[in-house]
């Protein structure tokens, strides 16, 4: 995968940088109809109808695609297509089980194409794609789709090219180490599958124009201090006022540290 400009035709496609994806024959439309849901967009707003996230809004209608982030039964599949989703930056793949002979969507670790077998149990192999125990990887192996707790769901390293590495094990805890460079025990007997999330130059791609954004569900940004008195603590006064900064809702903005839980697993955050 590389990433590719356009030819400049016009001032948006001047500044349009985005990947080249021929070469992994992904699907144009969705085979699995049956893991797809309708999802309505909400813009930001709670069920009174005020916004609660600002700048969101508007996008192109999408459906949602079920994916198993949950991969602890004893199952033997084939890749049968690779597709894109518009609700994530990485891609996932459409995979047929011929133990339970069913359907599901996983997500795609980088490498894998159409015709590859993927496993997941409590006694299989360590390869590309397959899901497994902590207790039973290498140490050093790369893995994604991590769950923090025992039987539960995937939930670190799901993002494109993210990945976690295996640091120290002990019986009952695992070190890894997040692409963030966050360290964190987790449980031996979590699952997590073997690779890292596909995609992994999404984050090099430019929009290109305005309009672009708006397919995502993203509206403008406007700096408080653009604003009147009124909208925000920032705005009025002549020239470019300056002060103590505040959220829209007049609290100190205070930043560097967001969270105050605490963590016991988190050796390093």
């Amino acid at each position: 995968m590389t990433l590719q400009k356009v030819k400049p035709t016009t001032s948006s496609q001047r500044q349009l940088i985005k990947l080249n994806q021929k070469s992994l024959n992904l699907s144009k439309k969705p085979i699995l109809k049956s893991k797809l849901n309708g999802k309505k967009n909400s813009s930001g707003r709670n069920h009174l109808g005020r916004i609660t996230v600002s700048h969101k809004g508007g996008g192109v209608k999408r459906r949602y695609r079920e994916i198993l982030f949950s991969r602890t039964m004893n199952s033997t599949g084939i890749v049968c297509s690779l597709e894109y989703d518009p609700n994530r930056n990485a891609y996932i793949a459409a995979v047929f089980d011929f133990i339970n002979f069913e359907f599901f969507y996983m997500l795609a670790p980088q490498n894998l194409r159409v015709g590859d077998i993927v496993k997941s149990g409590l006694e299989i192999e360590p390869s590309l794609g397959n899901s497994l125990p902590v207790s039973g990887i290498p140490i050093g192996t790369s893995i994604y789709n991590v769950s923090p707790k025992i039987n539960g769901k995937g939930i670190i390293s799901r993002s494109a090219g993210t990945f976690s590495v295996i640091k120290e094990k002990t019986d009952k805890y695992t070190l890894i180490e997040l692409s963030s460079g966050e360290q964190r025990y987790i449980p031996s007997k979590c699952f997590a599958s073997i690779g890292e999330v596909s995609k992994e130059l999404h984050f090099l791609t430019r929009l290109g124009k305005a309009g672009q954004s708006r397919w995502l569900n993203k509206r403008p940004t406007v700096r408080g201090v653009a604003m009147n008195p009124i909208d925000h603590p920032h705005g009025g006064g002549e020239g470019k006022k300056s002060g103590n900064s505040r959220t829209p809702w007049g609290k100190p903005n205070l930043r560097g540290k967001t969270s105050n839980s605490t963590n016991k697993l988190i050796v390093k955050k």
